[in-house]
């Protein structure tokens, strides 16, 4: 079971990924703990509010917290990813297992930077990629062309949060369960595959229960963000200057709300709306997918009614009869709606749905198989990363719905309407993905409201398949009057920063650099 969201464009669809300097950045300054101040700066947290756990100021946390030095030290080669080399220096940030108990046991926070390349630095730029569940360590080199401009005054700098890569990262089951749950039908049509389909979520609640321990309790957003401000401390920052994408847009501005007086430029780019719950995600999904291949589709010349009925009785002859591929494996329907998703993260990879869709309609799986594969990071030797199991870990201790089987059934005909390609899988999705989880989620929906920060700019890109637009409104309104920025891109993709939009690039770099707010609704086409 994969769930399609708040994954940024850069890391699910593969931009930038490739060829984009690794190894560049910084000026040999990455040896030394960063701090101007001894860490000595501490701040305060906002009395805790319904959805945000107390957890104490920062005045109350123990200087071997705050005063830490970090060490910093050539990165080492993670997951998939090799050593990125050049200036980037790695460290390990101590923070408390549970923020309501600081002085008790810690765990460790994975960082990665790159000093700032030019004079007259700023500080440095947090950077979350999105997810939950991304490595910002892995991530972060690879995104370093796109902020040149940037790293002249800041220091780059990212993390992998907590039950994610390197910080404690947890795997609910290995290759081979996980290789046997893609038979699965995340779609179920019989009793005996609805019974397959909570089994399976069943016992991934069960894995990631014995892989997490403890920790499983204290993954949530709110306890990374409170992460973020001891982190911002450690650095040496006054205020923390941050760059949040998709899922990352959430934890800004939880941020912003814990937090508002240490707001200092943060960009919040393909907007996750703060006003829906679980379910109202998965239909705002449906929706932006399906707009997003009404898009492509029409892009083709084809009729988007149409060309959505063609697919989706693709993927209905899929359930009945899986499509040989030549590495020897099946394309099932499931395996076949992941493919299709991928694709419509960004406007470059069309082409190849259109190839792999064409090869499926042939008798021919494997294309589709592929992209299901890249989405599920499924490597050649039949491996398997992480990403969906923190992903998953994060969000149940988050979402404090559970959709029970029943209520599910009631809700598919709208999913269905709403989307005749995604609806029935976003749909189901609503009632596995948190099926039987060990632990109860925290809250509804986010609390964001941030009176009196500073001004903080939302990006909202109008072909937005998995953050849709109408959620970058909706998290200005939260903020609150004057806080909230709202810079729209008419555009598709997932996200708008570095995809090629020169208006979009130069306002975000202007207000990052210079400190200067655009109007509010500007439109970048």
């Amino acid at each position: 079971m994969m769930r399609f969201l708040r994954w940024t464009a850069a890391v699910a669809a593969g931009l930038l990924l490739a060829g984009c300097g690794g190894a560049s950045g910084g000026d040999g300054k990455g040896e030394g703990d960063g701090r101007s101040d001894g860490g000595k700066r501490t701040g305060s947290a906002p009395p805790s509010t319904p959805g945000n756990p107390a957890a104490p100021s920062a005045t109350t946390l123990p200087t071997s917290l705050t005063s830490q030095r970090l060490d910093w030290h050539r990165c080492e080669a993670t997951g998939n990813s090799p050593a990125p080399g050049g200036t980037w220096r790695c460290a390990t940030l101590k923070v408390p297992l549970d923020w309501s108990a600081p002085h008790g046991k810690t765990i460790g926070v994975s960082l990665i930077r790159s000093r700032a390349t030019g004079g007259d630095r700023i500080g440095s730029l947090l950077f979350n990629f999105g997810g939950p569940g991304g490595s910002g360590v892995s991530a972060m080199p690879y995104f370093a062309s796109a902020v040149s401009e940037l790293h002249e005054r800041y220091d780059l700098v990212s993390w992998d949060p907590r039950g994610v890569g390197a910080s404690a990262g947890v795997r609910c089951r290995d290759d081979r369960k996980t290789r046997a749950a893609e038979t699965v039908d995340a779609t179920p049509d019989t009793p005996a595959e609805e019974q397959a389909y909570f089994q399976d979520a069943a016992d991934f609640a069960k894995g990631c229960q014995k892989a997490a321990g403890p920790l499983l309790s204290h993954v949530s957003t709110t306890d990374t963000a409170r992460d973020m401000d001891l982190m911002r401390q450690v650095l040496g920052d006054d205020t923390l200057h941050y760059f949040g994408m998709s899922y990352g847009t959430e934890l800004g501005g939880v941020y912003a709300h814990l937090f508002p007086k240490r707001v200092g430029r943060l960009v919040l780019d393909a907007v996750v709306d703060p006003a829906a719950d679980m379910v109202g995600h998965a239909e705002n999904q449906a929706r932006g997918f399906q707009r997003a291949l009404d898009d492509y589709l029409k892009s083709t010349g084809q009729d988007p009614a149409q060309g959505s009925r063609e697919i989706a009785d693709l993927l209905r002859r899929l359930d009945a009869e899986p499509l040989p591929a030549s590495s020897g494996r099946k394309l099932t329907q499931t395996l076949a709606t992941t493919g299709i998703i991928l694709p419509l993260y960004s406007e470059p990879s069309w082409p190849r749905l259109t190839s792999a869709l064409k090869s499926a309609r042939q008798g021919d799986g494997s294309p589709l198989l592929a992209l299901a594969d890249d989405y599920n990071e499924r490597d050649t030797s039949g491996h398997y990363g992480t990403t969906s199991h923190s992903q998953r870990v994060i969000s149940c201790l988050d979402d404090k719905q559970r959709p029970t089987p029943a209520e599910t059934k009631r809700r598919l005909a709208r999913f269905e309407r709403i989307s005749p390609v995604f609806g029935d899988y976003l749909g189901w999705d609503t009632a596995g993905w948190c099926h039987d989880w060990p632990v109860p989620g925290q809250y509804d929906t986010p609390e964001v409201a941030a009176p009196g920060a500073a001004p903080i700019l939302l990006i909202g890109n109008t072909g937005d398949p998995a953050t849709p637009y109408e959620g970058t409104r909706e998290m200005a309104d939260e903020l609150g009057r004057g806080v909230g920025i709202q810079l729209t891109w008419k555009g598709e993709g997932h996200g708008a920063y570095a995809s090629g939009s020169d208006c979009v690039d130069t306002t975000v770099n202007t207000y990052l650099l210079k400190g200067t707010v655009p109007k509010d609704g500007k439109v970048c086409a």
